[in-house]
This record gives C-alpha cells, structure tokens and sequence, in this order.
C-alpha cells in the first residue's frame, strides 16, 4: 500500500508541477512588479500567493464531482477539453509567450501598491489556471479512493511549496538561472505537460468512442 502511495505521489507532483511551472510564473511574477521592489514585499506577495492557490485547490477538489453531477459531464469527456486547454497551455510554454505584457510604470507601481495581485492575477490564472483546474478534477474523477485522494493533497501542497519558494527566491533564481535558464526550464515543462495533454485527450476519446459506438 505505501509503495502505491509513493507512486501515486510522485506521478501527481511530477505532473501538477509540469503544469504550474513555478519557475516560470516566478519569471512573470518579477515581470510584473518595478524594479524597486523589496525583498519583503516579494515575501508578502508570495505567502499570499500561495495561500491563494491553496484554498483554490481545495475549493476545486471539494465541489469538482459536484459540478460534474450538476451539468452532467462524464469525467471522460472533461479529460478531453482538459488535454485541449493543457496541450495549448504546453504549446505556449514551448514557444516562450507564457510571458506577461508590457506594462507602463504607474501600471506596475499600482501592482505593487495593491494586495488584490497576489490573488488576481498572480494567484489567479498565472499560477492557477485552467490547466490546473482540469487536471485537477480529472485526477480527483480517475481515483476516488483515500490512498489516492491523500497523495493528490499532498502532492499539490508539495507543488505549492515549490510556488512559495520560487516566488520567494525569484530575484535570486533570476540572479543565478538567467532570463535565458529560465525560458529553457519553461520549455521542458512545456514537453511534460504536452505529453500529459495528449495522454489525456487519448484516453478519453477511447473511452467516449467505446461508449458511444
């Protein structure tokens, strides 16, 4: 049972990570904030971000099933427009325009100034976004078990950890990486998180054709 356990762990961290790319949205979250920012203020900003994400995942997890009963959508259906909004999300990561607009300075010092842009649009959609939102309800739909409900949990608050510290180091993960480091680790999240698009997409096309045929 614990071996199940630690498999299930590692495919669910390994597969919301490649989604969330938290060095990635580290790069946006700098992008979008003036240069004179304090480190203190990139810590306020990154807790607050991560609480953000957090309650989202448990608000998702909890009424998922829920709202698939409502509409009535089969699970399978879902992980089909889910591998569409992931394989987009991976095309993006690939070719480099996950990165944020231009933004004049009163936009950015306005940024700063608000506590509402580590909720939106920091929290929400750069870190947790569609993508996110779909994996989410399809793992929670596949495996309805505790076994496999606890290591989603803990997989996700391992993911936001990895948020929390890349948010929290980004100045020096930019210092250390680069500009050009980090766009490569976008890049190959952006291959994990195609290859996970298609093999949901795959695998819900089967089980529709089956069903429908």
């Amino acid at each position: 049972m614990m071996v199940d356990f630690f498999n299930l762990l590692l495919q669910y961290t390994i597969t919301i990570i490649a989604i969330v790319d938290p060095l990635g949205v580290s790069a946006i979250m700098l992008s979008l904030l003036p240069q004179n920012t304090t480190k203190e203020h990139i810590n306020k900003i990154a807790a607050k971000a991560t609480m953000t994400i957090i309650v989202a995942f448990f608000v998702v997890l909890l009424s998922g099933n829920f709202l698939l009963n409502l509409f009535g959508i089969e699970i399978d259906s879902l992980k089909v427009m889910g591998g569409i909004i992931l394989l987009l999300t991976a095309i993006k990561m690939v070719q480099g325009s996950m990165e944020s607009k231009n933004q004049t300075e009163e936009e950015r010092q306005e940024a700063i100034k608000n506590d509402e842009f580590s909720i939106i649009p920091l929290g929400i959609p750069i870190t947790f976004g569609p993508g996110v939102f779909a994996t989410i309800i399809i793992l929670r739909g596949e495996h309805l078990e505790m076994l496999s409900l606890s290591a989603l949990v803990l997989a996700y608050l391992i993911v936001a950890l990895s948020v929390y510290l890349a948010f929290k180091n980004s100045i020096y993960i930019r210092k250390y990486l680069g500009i050009t480091g980090q766009k490569i680790v976008s890049r190959l999240m952006g291959l994990i998180v195609g290859a996970i698009a298609v093999q949901f997409i795959v695998g819900g096309v089967s089980v529709l054709v089956k069903h429908y045929m």
